[in-house]
C-alpha cells in the first residue's frame, strides 16, 4: 500500500508542561430529541456539563465513568431513565483481531491505491452511502446509476403513453410511473441461463396489465389484450426505436418483465419475443475505454495527517457535502457555526510530547485525522487522544468514495495507530469506540471490533462484550457487574482470540442509507429541555460501594475569576443558599466520582 509516513503537524506547534486545570459549569438533566430511535418525543435523557476547559486526565476518567463530549458539552446518559441505554465501549488495541469483512476492506483500499481495482465493477462493492432494495435482493445503487436509471424510467414511461394510444386505450385510464430495480450479481445467475449480463428490471407490464384487467370487469367492451407478456413485448419494440443510437443497452421482454443488459456483449441473434437494442462502439470510444482501463492501472498515494482541531474551510465543505447526501440532513441546519460547535471546538488542554514514555509523538488532546488521496481529502477523523486510549469521535467522508468503506478502515487505521504508539507512551493501550446501543439494533456494529469490552453503568468495571451481551439481550438497561457476573472471574479478560471462519453474527452490513458503519457521535440536541435532576439516590441504593457522596466541602469553587473551597464560601451566603448550593455539590459528585469532583473546578459564575 503506497501510504505516506503519518505527519504529526501538532507535536511541534506548541510547548509548555503544565495540563492545566478543569472547569466546569454544572448544566444539570437535560431531556432531548434522541438521534438512534428517533422516537420523535423528548426521550434521550442525559446528565451535562459545559466545561470551560478540561485537562486530558480529568476527560480520561470521565470517559471511564460513562462520560462523552460534543464539542464543549460533556454529557452522561441516565441509563434507567434514557431510550436508548448507551454503554461505552473498548478493545485492547494489541489484543484486537480483524474480522474476515475488515480484512477485506484493507485489501480493497489496497487494490485501489495499487490500481488493480476495476472501477467498472464497482456496483459489486457495497456501498455505504445509498443501497436500493431490489425484488431480486440487495445492491447498491451509485448516484450516477441513480440518474441513469430515472433517464430510463421516463423513456419507459414514454412508451406507455405511446403503446396505450397506439392500441387506443382510453385516456383516463391511469398507469403507474415506471421504476427500475437494479438486479445484483450474486443473483444474476440464479435467474435464467444468459442473464449474467442482466442489469436492471421492471415489472410495469405487471401494472398496465392489472389496471386493464380492472377495466374489463367494469366495461365489458374493453376487448384489448391484456397479458403482461404481450404488453411487454409492445414496450419492448418501442423502447427499441426510442433510444437506438442513444443507449449502451439490450432491451428484452422476458416472461412479461421489461429486462435491460449490458451491451458489452454483442448478441446478433433475435429470439422469439425478444427485441435487441445494438449498440456500435465508434473508434472514439474505444479509444476512451482504453484510455480508462490505463487510468485504472495507476498507483495512488494515501496520505493520512494528524492535525490539532481547527477550522478549515476544505474540511467543512466536505462536511458538508456527507451530512446532505449521506445523512439527508436539509443543508439549512449544515452550517458553519454548527460545525464548529460540534466538530471543532474543544475543552481539551493540549499537551506537548515529552520524550519520556509519557506522552506520544502527537502530543495529547483533540485532533483531526485527514485522509488524503492523490492530495485530495476523501476523509476526516475527529478523535481525542488522551493517557489511556485514542477516542474516535466521528468520521465524515466523501460520498463519491463509499465504495471504499472508509468509516471500517478509518477504524482500522486508528486500532493501528495506537498500536505504533504505544513504543513512545507506555499507557496509551486502548481504543474507544464511543457508545454501543444494543436497544438499536443499527447500532450494534461497534461490537465488530474485538475483542470488545462494555463499561458498567452502576460500578464502571469493564465486563467483556460475549458475557454482556446474552444479558443485554434480555432487557436494554442491566447493571452488568451485577453479582451474577462477579461470581465469573473470567469476565475481567475478554476472549484474546475470538472464533475466526464464518463472520460473527454481530457484523452488522447496513442496507439503510441512513446508517453508516462509522464510530460516530450524535450532535446534541440544542433544543433539550433542562430540568432539576431528583436529589435523592436511584442507581446508587443499589449498593453502599457506589455510594461517593464525598466531602463537598472540598470542592473548589470557581467564583469571578477566584478559587474557593465550598467551606469558605458558605460564609458568604445564607443558610438555605448554602443547603441549596450543597444539594447541587452531592448530585454533581454522584454524576462525575468523589475524586473528580476535588480535582475539577465547579464554576457557579
Amino acid at each position: 500500500m503506497t501510504t505516506e509516513k503519518i505527519r504529526n503537524e501538532a507535536g511541534s506547534s506548541s510547548s509548555g508542561s503544565s495540563r492545566g486545570e478543569s472547569v466546569v459549569v454544572d448544566v444539570g438533566g437535560r431531556r432531548g430529541l434522541c438521534g438512534y430511535c428517533k422516537s420523535g418525543g423528548r426521550t434521550s435523557i442525559s446528565y451535562g456539563l459545559w466545561a470551560h476547559s478540561l485537562t486530558v486526565d480529568d476527560y480520561q476518567d470521565l470517559l471511564d465513568r460513562g462520560w462523552r463530549r460534543s464539542g464543549c458539552f460533556l454529557y452522561r446518559p441516565d441509563m434507567e431513565k434514557t431510550c436508548c441505554p448507551s454503554y461505552t465501549i473498548r478493545l485492547k488495541a494489541s489484543d484486537f483481531v480483524p474480522s474476515n469483512e475488515q480484512l477485506r476492506v484493507s485489501r480493497r483500499m489496497q487494490r485501489f491505491l495499487d490500481g488493480t481495482m476495476d472501477l467498472r465493477k464497482l456496483e459489486e462493492v457495497p456501498n455505504e452511502a445509498n443501497t436500493s432494495k431490489g425484488s431480486y435482493g440487495v445492491d447498491e445503487v451509485t448516484n450516477d446509476e441513480k440518474q441513469m436509471m430515472k433517464h430510463l424510467a421516463d423513456q419507459i414511461d414514454n412508451a406507455v403513453f405511446t403503446f396505450a394510444k397506439a392500441k387506443e386505450i382510453r385516456a383516463d385510464i391511469q398507469f403507474p410511473k415506471a421504476s427500475l430495480k437494479k438486479v445484483p450479481n450474486s443473483k444474476r445467475k440464479l435467474l435464467v441461463e444468459g442473464s449474467e449480463d442482466l442489469l436492471y428490471t421492471s415489472n410495469i407490464s405487471f401494472q398496465i396489465a392489472a389496471n386493464l384487467k380492472r377495466v374489463q370487469s367494469e366495461e365489458t367492451g374493453q376487448s384489448l389484450d391484456s397479458s403482461p407478456k404481450i404488453i411487454a413485448e409492445g414496450l419492448s419494440n418501442i423502447l427499441l426505436n426510442q433510444l437506438a443510437g442513444t443507449c449502451d443497452l439490450l432491451i428484452r421482454a422476458v416472461n412479461g418483465h421489461l429486462n435491460l443488459y449490458s451491451a458489452i456483449k454483442k448478441q446478433e441473434t433475435s429470439d422469439e419475443g425478444i427485441s435487441i437494442l445494438k449498440v456500435k462502439e465508434n473508434t472514439s470510444k474505444r479509444k476512451k475505454n482504453k484510455s480508462a482501463e490505463t487510468s485504472q492501472r495507476k498507483r495512488r498515494k494515501l496520505e493520512i495527517r494528524l492535525k490539532k482541531s481547527s477550522f478549515e474551510q476544505e474540511e467543512f465543505d466536505l462536511y458538508r457535502r456527507y451530512q446532505i447526501s449521506v445523512h439527508n440532513d436539509s443543508p439549512d441546519r449544515v452550517t458553519e457555526s454548527s460545525y464548529r460547535s460540534f466538530l471543532v471546538d474543544t475543552p481539551l488542554v493540549f499537551v506537548p510530547p515529552a520524550g519520556d514514555g509519557t506522552v506520544p509523538p502527537s502530543g495529547f488532546g483533540s485532533f483531526h485525522q485527514q485522509y488524503l488521496i492523490d492530495g485530495q481529502l476523501v476523509a476526516v477523523g475527529v478523535i481525542d487522544i488522551l493517557p489511556k486510549c485514542l477516542s474516535s469521535k466521528y468520521l465524515f467522508w466523501d460520498p463519491d468514495f463509499a465504495f471504499l468503506s472508509l468509516g471500517k478502515f478509518s477504524a482500522l487505521q486508528e486500532i493501528n495507530w495506537v498500536k505504533e504508539n504505544q513504543a513512545h507512551c507506555l499507557s496509551l493501550q486502548y481504543y474507544y469506540l464511543g457508545y454501543y446501543i444494543h436497544s438499536c439494533r443499527k447500532m450494534r456494529y461497534k461490537a465488530a471490533y474485538r475483542p470488545s469490552e462494555l463499561l458498567c453503568p452502576l460500578r464502571y468495571l469493564w465486563v467483556s462484550f460475549d458475557i454482556a451481551k446474552p444479558l443485554l439481550d434480555r432487557k436494554p438497561y442491566v447493571v452488568l457487574s451485577e453479582s451474577s457476573i462477579l461470581q465469573n472471574e473470567e469476565y475481567r479478560q475478554p476472549p484474546a482470540s475470538p472464533p475466526r471462519g464464518p463472520e460473527s453474527t454481530m457484523e452488522v452490513r447496513s442496507h439503510d442509507g441512513n446508517v453508516q458503519e462509522d464510530l460516530n457521535d450524535k450532535p446534541i440536541d440544542e433544543d433539550a429541555e433542562m430540568f432539576e435532576t431528583e436529589s435523592d439516590r436511584s442507581d446508587d441504593e443499589a449498593g453502599e460501594d457506589v455510594v461517593e457522596d464525598g466531602d463537598v466541602n472540598k470542592i473548589l469553587i470557581g467564583l469571578r475569576g477566584a478559587r474557593l473551597s465550598f467551606k469558605d464560601l458558605q460564609r458568604a451566603y445564607g443558610v438555605s443558599e448554602v443547603n441549596y448550593i450543597k444539594s447541587q455539590l452531592n448530585r454533581y459528585t454522584r454524576a462525575v466520582g468523589a475524586e473528580l469532583s476535588e480535582r475539577m473546578i465547579y464554576s457557579i459564575v
